[in-house]
């Protein structure tokens, strides 16, 4: 009994620290700033971006292309949360969003597990 309460302990240690979402947020260039002032709020340090990403989005959002028609180019990125910052970060993203409708700022959550050279011995 006790083995058992131990190992399940250990379990959901185990996930807590390894299980996390991967938060991919698509946004228009412009909006670099205002988008990392959501990041530093949540407390959400680690992240990677790409700048001149293009795409257009499934609503009624503008083009992004970078071209003489379309000259406006996106920006990405990609943070790596605990589950309880998701909704807070979603929040504050929509808000965002809603500041510029046309501009189309888009976050997808993702699960995510992280590994390390230990899951390879």
């Amino acid at each position: 009994m006790a083995f058992k309460l131990l190992q399940n302990n250990f379990q959901k240690e185990f996930k807590k620290e390894r299980f996390m979402k991967a938060v991919f947020i698509s946004f228009y260039q412009a909006f670099y700033d205002e988008v990392l002032e959501v990041l530093n709020k949540h407390n959400i340090r680690g992240f990677t971006s790409w700048t001149d990403v293009y795409g257009r989005g499934s609503d009624q959002g503008e083009p992004h292309y970078g071209s003489h028609a379309w000259p406006t180019i996106n920006s990405a990125m990609i943070c790596f949360i605990s589950d309880e910052k998701v909704k807070p970060l979603l929040k504050d993203i929509h808000l965002l969003d809603l500041s510029a409708p046309k501009q189309g700022i888009r976050a997808f959550v993702l699960a995510a597990e992280e590994m390390t050279d230990q899951d390879f011995k």
